[in-house]
């Protein structure tokens, strides 16, 4: 009997209902169906003054979730596809998202064209685009004390108030830099559209093997944005004598206690994206970002020169 997923965000009525509509579809047609629920996905943040306690990525897979499951269908928003990756890129299953949240710029379709689409995977008439992922990890003396999956970016911050931290990076083999700065992120090419957006990093298109560096709001006219080659990890000692926090894809956090290392570096595990057509990222940058519209309409009433 062949397998399908359903991962679904519970907070949200409507994707329960769809769901579980779903679910009796799919088994209608003689499928077995696994259900499970985005939260799996959420690491949570420590707390400090406690033992750092987390969950290794190869073990956030849900029961009756394994590599002999065709696809998984994930139905929210931009956070519930986030989460989804960590569940599923292990076991490298691909995943059809599907929009019940506000702007999803991660999903690939919306509920009203499940019908048809359903059909499609049904016969695997479909394409798989994949995405390169990060494993961040928080070493201390050779042991790893918290781990993550990031599709998007890791941040490193002061809490509960901004202020600036200094930086020690290594990228590779290079020389060690420092960095005077309110925070720092390292995102892949996904989460360029993201946060690395808004902290003025460039766009990087999805297929580009890159991670960037990002300062956020750097002491320093030479601090700027870097990219470089996924090949090569990065390693980052914070220099402050106060605790910082670390956040995966705004949903997983660790606090950072000083002679702490932070190591980045390009997953093992790629986050596998279902395409019902050929992957179109400016056309979704020009829907849902704006890219590469007039920023002021032209009058019709005047002569242009």
């Amino acid at each position: 009997m062949a397998k399908a997923g359903i991962i679904y965000n519970d907070l949200k009525p409507f994707a329960c209902r769809i769901a579980t509509d779903l679910q009796d579809k799919l088994q209608a047609r003689g499928w077995q169906v696994s259900m499970a629920t985005g939260v799996g996905g959420i690491l949570g943040y420590s707390r400090p003054g406690h033992p750092v306690c987390f969950t290794s990525i190869n073990e956030l897979v849900p029961a009756g979730f394994d590599p002999t499951v065709k696809f998984a269908i994930v139905l929210g928003g931009d956070g519930t596809v986030l989460s989804a990756c960590r569940q599923l890129a292990p076991c490298n299953i691909p995943m059809l998202t599907v929009n019940t949240g506000h702007m999803g710029f991660l999903t690939e379709t919306y509920v009203n064209q499940l019908e048809e689409v359903i059909d499609l995977l049904l016969i695997e008439k479909f394409s798989v685009e994949e995405r390169a992922t990060l494993t961040v990890q928080v070493m201390s003396q050779g042991n790893v004390l918290w781990e993550a999956l990031s599709l998007n970016e890791m941040l490193l911050h002061k809490e509960p108030l901004t202020g600036m931290c200094h930086f020690e990076i290594e990228v590779g083999k290079h020389a060690v830099v420092d960095i005077a700065a309110d925070g720092l992120l390292v995102s892949t090419p996904t989460g360029s559209t993201a946060y690395a957006l808004a902290a003025g990093g460039p766009v990087i298109a999805p297929g580009v093997p890159a991670m960037q560096l990002i300062p956020i709001c750097p002491h320093s006219l030479a601090s700027r944005a870097l990219v470089f080659a996924d090949t090569e990890p990065l390693e980052v000692v914070p220099a402050n004598r106060q605790q910082l926090v670390l956040e995966v894809d705004g949903n997983a956090g660790c606090y950072i206690a000083p002679g702490d290392r932070i190591r980045v570096q390009k997953s093992p595990y790629a986050a596998r994206f279902i395409r019902l057509g050929s992957p179109e990222f400016f056309k979704i940058l020009r829907e849902k970002l704006g890219w590469g519209l007039p920023h002021i309409a032209k009058p019709t009433s005047v002569e242009l020169p």
